[in-house]
């Protein structure tokens, strides 16, 4: 059993730029290929990898920023962040099409946590919430998979 560490490449994308001395002042470009962050380094797979780290192996953005910092790669802890808002803005119709499927299920589980939170502006804390969905039919031989959603 062997281990490969992972490696991370600068990808350059040439898109030079074409005249024709017939046209007038015409100069034609391929357009710039479509990333999940607009004008931003990252590649999807480095997005996923940053999702998957955070969400699944409870990697915290700021470890996330030290490791790639051991590999050379600079990238602040706000960077990171800033992926993971925008990749979430992504995600919101999968978000809303699972929750309303857990919603229109005949079981239904449903936990409210609160928790108090900073309030912007007034240095005082106020009172959050957060909702958890979850369906699992698999004990009743449920047809349905199981599934959990968490809204705030």
């Amino acid at each position: 059993l062997e281990i490969v560490p992972a490696q991370l490449r600068v990808i350059v994308v040439r898109r030079p730029k074409y005249a024709c001395r017939a046209c007038e002042d015409v100069i034609v470009q391929a357009p710039a290929p479509a990333r999940l962050i607009e004008g931003g380094l990252p590649t999807e797979a480095t997005v996923a990898q940053v999702l998957v780290s955070k969400y699944a192996d409870h990697l915290p953005l700021y470890r996330q920023a030290q490791i790639y910092a051991r590999q050379g790669i600079n990238l602040d802890r706000s960077t990171l962040a800033d992926w993971v808002g925008r990749a979430a803005w992504h995600l919101r119709p999968v978000h809303e099409r699972l929750l309303a499927k857990l919603k229109s299920s005949p079981k239904l589980f449903a936990d409210e946590t609160t928790a108090p939170v900073l309030d912007p502006g007034r240095g005082k804390t106020k009172t959050g919430q957060l909702w958890a969905y979850a369906r699992d039919d698999r004990p009743w031989d449920g047809a349905d998979p199981p599934g959990v959603a968490y809204v705030y």
